[in-house]
């Protein structure tokens, strides 16, 4: 019993950390995001540098958290080739809202600050949307088939938006995540899909081309991120609490140009199904590799 209060105290402290350093950091991210309404190209790109500085801060900030208080062991092998001045799609096995925390530890000051693409409507957030829209987070806008049915004219017009919206990554280094699987593992979820996978679900390709379609051949490098947690799956508070004794993660970095043509990710990949199906097919593959690399860990 005092050893669970030991733990609830020093996950206390440790959310107290995160509180006060998201505030202060939060303060200057929202008055530069006013800065950047100004709309002179120039200004606003130095001003997405300072966004970006202060962003990288608050992370570093929170490993420090994370050091004083998780005292979690980290095990990364793979991060030494990366760059802050290369363009990166990540892509990694969700588990638990943890792995964003291990994802922005082990990445930061190594590659560009983690953007994430996010639906249109998420822009109108209150003070949210602002700071991801200064924070260069592509904002994407998606058509059902349903409306593309009644409004045939618009096909394709999503993905020229976002396409144009990611025009700034031409000359500002960027990386994007994607989470493949599209939730988080649990054993309900991997039951009721059936998953041919032991430790993941299967993948969804619709993400990863839409993305890969919206940004060009402006991304150069696949990072693909193995995440395992020796002791079981951990939920936020375990992490924050201490609990989490250590964490295991390995990372891929693979050129985009080796994997895939970046010509078939234009709008007739998602009118083609043999296209899909071939990209599919390459997805499922790599998730065979990373499941099988679950297991090595696992033994």
């Amino acid at each position: 019993m005092l050893k669970q209060l030991g733990y609830n105290i020093v996950g206390s402290l440790a959310v107290i950390g995160y509180f006060i350093n998201t505030v202060f950091w939060f303060i200057p991210i929202m008055c530069l995001s006013v800065l950047k309404l100004l709309p002179i190209p120039i200004w606003q790109r130095g001003v997405s540098y300072l966004l970006d500085g202060c962003a990288t801060n608050w992370i570093s900030v929170n490993r420090l958290n994370q050091v004083v208080f998780s005292r979690t062991q980290f095990d990364v092998q793979g991060v030494d080739q990366l760059s802050k001045n290369d363009w990166y799609l990540v892509i990694a096995n969700h588990q638990s809202w943890v792995d964003i925390l291990v994802l922005q530890r082990i990445f930061n000051r190594r590659i560009p600050f983690l953007k994430f693409f996010l639906k249109k409507e998420l822009i109108w957030v209150p003070f949210l949307g602002l700071a991801w829209w200064a924070l260069d987070f592509p904002f994407m806008r998606r058509y059902s088939k349903s409306f593309l049915a009644k409004n045939p004219h618009l096909k394709g017009k999503d993905l020229e938006t976002t396409r144009q919206a990611c025009e700034k990554f031409s000359t500002k280094p960027v990386s994007v995540m994607n989470f493949i699987e599209g939730t988080r593992f649990t054993p309900n979820k991997h039951q009721r899909q059936t998953s041919p996978f032991t430790h993941l679900l299967k993948p969804r390709a619709g993400g990863m081309a839409f993305v890969l379609s919206a940004m060009g051949d402006q991304l150069h490098k696949l990072v693909n991120v193995t995440i395992h947690y020796p002791a079981g799956i951990p939920t936020y508070w375990d992490f924050v609490c201490g609990k989490v004794k250590e964490i295991t993660v390995r990372v891929d970095v693979t050129p985009i140009s080796d994997l895939f043509t970046q010509q078939i990710f234009n709008q007739t990949y998602f009118d083609d199904p043999q296209q899909r199906a071939k990209f599919q097919q390459w997805l499922n593959n790599l998730w065979a590799e990373k499941d099988q690399q679950l297991n090595e860990l696992k033994q």
